[in-house]
């Protein structure tokens, strides 16, 4: 079975010859942007035996406001950037070209955040969150324009750069942050726009639920996720892969590994990490609707040895259906 047919046999839960395996990590400095960027993604792929690939938007999680935010009132002065943007653009360029170099052989997929996300990025937590307490509507005016230009991106990215489908982090669930009633009213609406659109273009999306700050979010706000497969933080949430298979309605999930630096992926030895994926896979009960890999992100720092032994293991295990 080849990277692309077991990739979409997991996300259909259909039979895998064995799990596969997908981890990412942030490209920094000098390989932020531009062809750094890119060369940097394709040497890492080129390196791991890993069966997709998840093209980072690194260097774009600030969107760049067409005017400047200052008080609530100014987010209604927004305007979109349009796709000839470098907003836009750079993100397409480096898409097809990472696309071109792997899409033969593995599935491709391109990390896009909803306008929530967006705007926190690019403006910071503190005045985002004090903007919505003053003036929540005029913060969703703004909202409306970053979701205009990540309509244009997604278009961009599955028209021209083909890509097979989207990660799409989800943030902002954090207990202390929103109500229930709040999140439905201010965030979900936008969330459901770029979610709805992806999913016009491809059943093969995957929601990631975002435990940047180290804090339990509230699970229940994305149970209901539209997607087929599901990637959460099982170390931070303290919810198990298997406990998430049922708690998401039979979701395909992604994840297993804590990707922090204390996390075994990265001080296990050969024995402790082959011990513990194997592990994770008798645990979750079957091989199909599985994907391991991290809870999020992981260390550019971790040695590749350590994920070629995650890699080792599912080979190892092979097929229980």
């Amino acid at each position: 079975m080849n990277y692309r047919e077991r990739f979409f046999n997991a996300m259909d839960q259909k039979h895998v010859d064995r799990v596969p395996v997908g981890f990412w990590h942030h490209f920094f400095d000098e390989n932020w942007t531009g062809i750094n960027n890119i060369n940097s993604h394709i040497a890492y792929y080129n390196e791991l035996p890993l069966d997709f690939i998840k093209i980072m938007c690194d260097g774009y999680f600030e969107y760049p406001f067409s005017t400047k935010i200052e008080t609530a009132s100014d987010w209604k002065r927004l305007k979109p950037l349009g796709k000839d943007s470098e907003y836009v653009r750079g993100q397409v360029e480096r898409a097809k070209i990472i696309n071109d170099h792997f899409i033969a052989e593995r599935a491709c997929l391109y990390n896009v955040f909803v306008p929530f996300t967006v705007i926190r990025h690019s403006l910071g937590d503190e005045p985002v969150m004090a903007h919505l307490k003053e003036d929540p509507e005029a913060v969703k005016e703004g909202m409306k324009v970053v979701a205009e230009d990540t309509f244009t991106l997604i278009r961009a990215l599955m028209e021209e750069a083909k890509c097979d489908g989207l990660y799409l982090p989800l943030q902002g669930g954090e207990y202390d942050r929103f109500t229930p009633e709040e999140y439905e009213a201010i965030v979900r609406p936008f969330d459901k726009m770029i979610y709805d659109l992806a999913n016009e273009y491809s059943d093969y999306n995957m929601s990631h639920l975002c435990a940047w700050a180290g804090l339990k979010n509230r699970l229940s706000l994305w149970k209901d996720v539209p997607v087929k497969a599901v990637n959460w933080a099982v170390f931070i949430e303290e919810l198990s892969l298997a406990e998430g298979r049922e708690f998401f309605g039979g979701k395909t999930c992604v994840g297993g590994f804590d990707n922090r630096p204390q996390g075994i992926l990265n001080t296990g030895t050969e024995a402790e990490i082959k011990d513990y994926t194997k592990k994770l896979i008798d645990d979750f009960g079957t091989t199909r609707g599985l994907i391991l890999g991290a809870d999020c992100t992981i260390p550019a720092t971790i040695s590749p040895d350590h994920i070629r032994w995650v890699i080792e293991a599912a080979e190892e295990y092979g097929s229980r259906d």
